[in-house]
């Protein structure tokens, strides 16, 4: 009995892809073991059939057994020597670990930092049968692989800082490195999740040739690594050897090659490339793991819009893929380079078992309206303001609360009428239990708003404001939605330096905006100035003057309508086959509203201003509205399921807002976007702004 157990154990296995053409017979001779040898570890194959190319099969080898008699393959730059795959490194120690409901061998092996492999060589029941909850499984300990001596030259790193909506992928690929190799440098990286903070440093190896000129560099893709996939079948595909893809990528020679893991390959020259057309489409690279219904959430498209862009999916979604998108159906998605970027995802990260707490304090102004009397209340709500902004953005989050329970969220909702009361409201918080809230939406009024952030202070309750920008007091735990007006013009101002190619700059300003003129000009120093007369006209012999380069951008800042109304004309006269305008303003404010201007001199000189929010079209909000109250949501609506639907996201995250503050850059919904920025005495600002444009008589995103 010992013999049989000391032979038992030193049995080995290794693997074999089946190539075309191979029989059960040759492969057994191939490796100095019997047919029924290899029939014994794969079940999956019947004798006398023949065996189907790129099936991998277990081959059992004594651990003294001669490398199969495989021909060795020469590099075109250095000779390679196959390394010995019967050599396995021994284990110091065993780990017991009871497999759990949902486990898979992948999810196992990446805990411990095995290959699936190891695990199967020390648990031979997997060879021929499945992973089963309550198994006990072995799992193998070894050294930590020393890492190679180039390596560990400093003078080969630098430290990077990331800059606003990068993401680890696009840093990785514009290095030529894969997110394994990041991570192994960077271990202070969250390994659960793929986020990353704007001004966060990392290391990161020095590009090849970067402060070398006139130098021929090798160029490189990333790769991610399929189900099955083989070293034979990526030679087939890429051209690339075995030797090669471990030599590029540290981490393979670690564990092996496994799905869903992203790799470095080089690009090989006279390889043929399907020509794509990024005129209309975008394209999205799937995930491990990612499922249909998270796929379409995600991408805005309906399963079947999918199908019929990418027949490959009828044979199943598949980790690596690369999908095509209609570019219609990516306007809210995060473009580079025409590939869809990964964001933090929120909706991904929910943990059910956070039930957030809410108190919503809006003026409905029942008070003020007879609820017995129907068509006075309809008349009564119709006239005021208050309770117009409030029903607006109480009925856009009760859709928000319906869809936070759809995706398992369970919230308790507190609601009060505030009456434009801040005596009323003042009372309301001394009575109330703040321990458990989790967060205050409301006020709108400043005055309630201030009693309200003081008394929840005391308890680290945050409020938040969905109609202020900003308080003439600190009030350090509010969250103020609307971004400032300085948030606004600096948008725009950054939009326009990055554009700007030599363009002739011209400011127009009236005398309630020369501070703006003055900024401008400190901005854009080469720009030219177009005075106005009597603060609303100009002189038109002087515009002819300055207006007449082939390109001219011109800033008008004002607040009457008049002024922007005859402005608008003269520089809309100025347009021909040879001189082109394009108008801006840093303030599009309630003059620029007004019917006196023509909305086709806008469209025609292609204004362009930052804006709180966007143009929503039919979308599965809009859709879940109408069917809910059987109207169509008006921008108070909007912005009410878009304030609800990401603070109760933030909560069932981290369940606190202050924390998930710090780790959550900016998120976007049906026509807002926010990214709170913490002032150390005011409170938390939204700096985040779009930014749009009149084309061809419509209002589309511009960034």
């Amino acid at each position: 009995m010992l013999f049989l157990c000391f032979s038992i154990n030193a049995q080995q296995f290794t693997t074999h892809a089946v190539k075309k053409g191979e029989t059960l017979e040759g492969i057994a001779k191939q490796y100095k073991v019997t047919p029924f040898n290899i029939l014994k570890y794969n079940k999956e194959i019947v004798q006398g059939k023949p065996l189907v190319a790129n099936t991998v099969l277990v081959i059992p080898v004594e651990s003294k057994s001669v490398e199969p008699n495989v021909p060795k393959v020469k590099s075109s730059t250095k000779e390679v020597v196959k390394e010995n795959s019967n050599d396995q490194e021994n284990p110091i120690g065993f780990t017991s670990y009871k497999v759990k409901r949902k486990d898979t061998l992948y999810g196992i092996a990446q805990r411990f930092n095995v290959t699936i492999e190891d695990i199967k060589r020390y648990n031979k029941e997997l060879y021929s049968g499945n992973l089963k909850k309550g198994m006990n499984l072995r799992i193998p300990k070894f050294r930590r692989v020393k890492q190679e001596e180039a390596d560990n030259s400093e003078d080969d790193y630098e430290i990077y800082t990331v800059k606003p909506k990068e993401t680890r992928w696009s840093i990785a690929n514009a290095y030529g490195i894969t997110i394994d190799r990041m991570l192994e440098l960077n271990p202070e990286l969250s390994k659960t999740n793929n986020y990353l903070m704007e001004g966060q440093q990392l290391k990161l190896p020095k590009i090849a040739g970067s402060t070398v000129e006139n130098q021929n560099i090798q160029l490189y893709t990333s790769y991610v690594v399929t189900p099955k996939q083989t070293f034979y079948s990526l030679e087939k595909q890429f051209g690339v050897s075995e030797a090669e893809i471990k030599s590029l990528n540290p981490e393979v020679r670690v564990r092996g090659l496994q799905e869903g893991m992203i790799i470095r390959l080089p690009k090989k020259e006279g390889v043929k490339k399907e020509v794509v057309n990024t005129d209309k489409y975008v394209f999205y690279e799937v995930k491990p793991q990612e499922t249909e219904f998270r796929l379409t959430r995600k991408l805005n498209v309906t399963y079947k819009e999918l199908l019929m862009l990418n027949p490959e999916l009828n044979d199943g979604l598949k980790a690596g893929m690369v999908l095509k998108i209609p570019k219609e159906k990516a306007q809210d998605l995060e473009i580079k380079n025409s590939l869809v970027l990964d964001r933090f995802s929120l909706i991904d990260s929910i943990q059910t078992k956070n039930k957030p707490n809410i108190i919503f304090l809006l003026p409905f102004r029942t008070d003020k309206i007879d609820v017995s009397n129907r068509e006075s209340a309809k008349d009564s709500m119709a006239g005021r303001k208050d309770t117009k902004y409030s029903l607006g953005i109480y009925t856009g989050a009760l859709v928000a609360l319906d869809s936070l329970k759809k995706l398992g969220v369970s919230v308790k909702v507190k609601t009060f009428d505030t009456q434009l009361n801040a005596a009323r409201v003042k009372n309301f918080m001394l009575r109330e239990n703040l321990n458990n809230v989790d967060a205050i939406i409301g006020p709108l009024d400043g005055k309630s708003l201030k009693e309200v952030a003081l008394a929840a202070a005391q308890y680290d309750v945050p409020v938040i404001a969905p109609i202020a920008s900003e308080s003439d007091i600190s009030l350090r735990n509010v969250y103020f939605t609307i971004p400032t007006e300085g948030v606004l013009r600096n948008k725009l101002i950054s939009y326009v330096k990055e554009r700007r190619k030599g363009e002739n700059m011209v400011i127009i300003a009236d005398d309630n905006n020369k501070g703006t003129q003055r900024l401008l000009l400190e901005k854009f120093p080469q720009a030219k100035i177009l005075t106005l007369k009597n603060n609303i006209s100009l002189d038109i012999e002087r515009v002819r003057q300055v207006i007449s380069a082939k390109q001219n951008w011109v800033f008008l800042e004002s607040d009457n309508s008049n002024t922007i109304y005859h402005v608008s004309s003269v520089l809309n006269s100025r347009i021909t086959d040879s001189v082109k305008v394009k108008m801006f303003t840093t303030n599009r404010n309630k003059a620029f509203e007004n019917d006196v201007i023509s909305s086709s001199h806008l469209s025609n000189l292609g204004f362009t201003y930052p804006s709180v929010e966007k143009d929503v079209t039919t979308n599965s909000f809009v859709k879940m509205y109408r069917k809910k109250y059987g109207m169509e949501p008006d921008r108070f609506a909007i912005r009410g399921f878009d304030i609800t639907f990401d603070i109760i996201l933030k909560l069932a995250y981290k369940n606190n807002l202050f924390e998930a503050s710090k780790k959550i850059g900016e998120t976007s919904y049906n026509a807002n976007k926010f990214n709170y920025r913490k002032d150390p005495s005011s409170g938390f600002f939204n700096q985040s702004a779009y930014i749009v444009s009149y084309d061809k008589m419509m209002i589309i995103e511009a960034e």
